[in-house]
């Protein structure tokens, strides 16, 4: 049994299945096709991105939703830009906003910047309204560097809120352990992590088939399909297909009640993390 479930309760054996809906906020297109997962049910959480344009209409419209905060340091789309909250000149891409890459963030960013940054963003989230029940972190971007990984670890921990981690298929990538230095302070996060690009939504059933004993998340980004996201998204149909398999006859929904699988929300991991006391695991 992994830690995770031991931290839930849960029975031997027993899987389980967080669905969330990611770039909550990022346009109006985003925003729709969140709002419309949450209330249908199909996705049981959502990641605000609180940099981005239309953050403040999905804040105010997402009372009472399970929503955590989608830490934004890139903006990868390469006509549409979002930037810090904070005055963070290492933060700053080549032309407005964020970087567009990872690895143009990690050759200026400063760890003090990223850290008030980091703040802000998820106090921000507060001040308009959100109950945070998770943190992620947009591209992975603080993932792969030692000292931006210390930043976000940092501040789940004194937020008490559970972490997204990458899955630990792709630990050896990242050139530390980071999810053994995650687990040894306390850190609560899914076992393993899927992305909806990989297809699992075009069958619900083989997939929740091959999940495995613990607490598994699945990132979604599901949008409406609409003139303006199709002119900011390169990845537009992707986007269109996550709301689509979502929204689907409830197909997810039903795979994971017919093989027994529990669906949760962030806020459950929330509750596990903030269960002990703190400075102890």
């Amino acid at each position: 049994m992994s830690t995770l479930s031991r931290r839930l309760s849960l029975p031997d054996g027993a899987r389980a299945l967080l669905v969330t809906a990611d770039d909550f906020g990022m346009c109006h297109a985003s925003t729709e096709g969140v709002l419309d997962a949450l209330g249908a049910g199909a996705a049981t959480s959502a990641g605000l991105m609180v940099p981005a344009p239309w953050a403040r209409e999905a804040a105010a419209r997402s009372a009472h939703r399970d929503v955590g905060v989608h830490l934004a340091l890139t903006a990868e789309l390469p006509r549409y830009r979002w930037g810090p909250v904070t005055f963070a000149p290492s933060l700053l891409g080549g032309d407005g906003g964020f970087p567009a890459t990872v690895e143009d963030l990690h050759d200026h960013a400063d760890p003090d910047e990223v850290r008030r940054e980091c703040r802000a963003q998820l106090e921000r989230a507060v001040l308009l309204g959100v109950d945070p029940t998770h943190l992620s972190v947009h591209g992975g971007a603080l993932f792969s560097a030692p000292a931006l990984f210390d930043v976000v670890v940092e501040l789940a921990l004194e937020a008490r809120l559970p972490l997204r981690l990458p899955d630990p298929i792709d630990a050896g990538s990242f050139g530390f352990p980071l999810h053994a230095l995650a687990d040894e302070r306390g850190v609560v996060r899914p076992d393993f992590v899927c992305h909806s690009d990989s297809g699992v939504l075009d069958s619900p059933e083989a997939f929740v088939a091959s999940l495995r004993e613990g607490v598994t998340e699945l990132v979604t980004r599901p949008a409406l399909e609409t003139d303006e996201l199709r002119a900011l998204a390169p990845d537009a149909d992707r986007r269109i297909a996550d709301l689509d398999g979502l929204l689907g006859y409830d197909a997810l929904a039903r795979a994971a009640s017919a093989a027994d699988v529990l669906v949760l929300g962030w806020a459950t991991l929330r509750e596990a993390a903030r269960a002990a006391p703190l400075g102890q695991r």
